[in-house]
């Protein structure tokens, strides 16, 4: 797992936020984690940063906004060419999902948490 780098974006300090929970547990599993935000602060070692990060190493980019708030980073998710986008619940997005296909980026509508603890991340 340790080679599939996230990027969760809709990160939050407040650690009631699902965001910030799937954070934690990807620092618990070893999995480099990336957290962009719309404030910036920190989760643990992590900075939540409010700029898009642009990185050629991302693996999965796990979605905590709702899919009116998805729109300005369509292009940008895109951009940075991720094996996998996972819209976690709440943030199912059809039209988003189907253009990450036709850019070749596989989408999986799903829980990160879950899928961390059934070891099918």
């Amino acid at each position: 797992m340790k080679t599939k780098k996230t990027l969760v974006v809709g990160a939050s300090e407040k650690t009631d936020r699902y965001a910030n929970k799937a954070v934690r547990m990807l620092q618990e599993y070893n999995v480099p984690v990336i957290a962009f935000g719309n404030k910036a602060g920190k989760i643990n070692e992590t900075l939540i940063t409010t700029e898009f990060p642009i990185d050629d190493d991302i693996h999965s980019v796990t979605l905590y906004l709702s899919a009116k708030n998805q729109p300005s980073y369509y292009a940008k998710i895109i951009d940075l060419k991720p094996k996998r986008v996972i819209f976690n619940p709440g943030t199912e997005n059809p039209a988003f999902e189907k253009q990450l296909s036709e850019n070749g980026i596989e989408s999986e509508v799903a829980c990160t948490l879950v899928l961390l603890t059934t070891n099918t991340y």
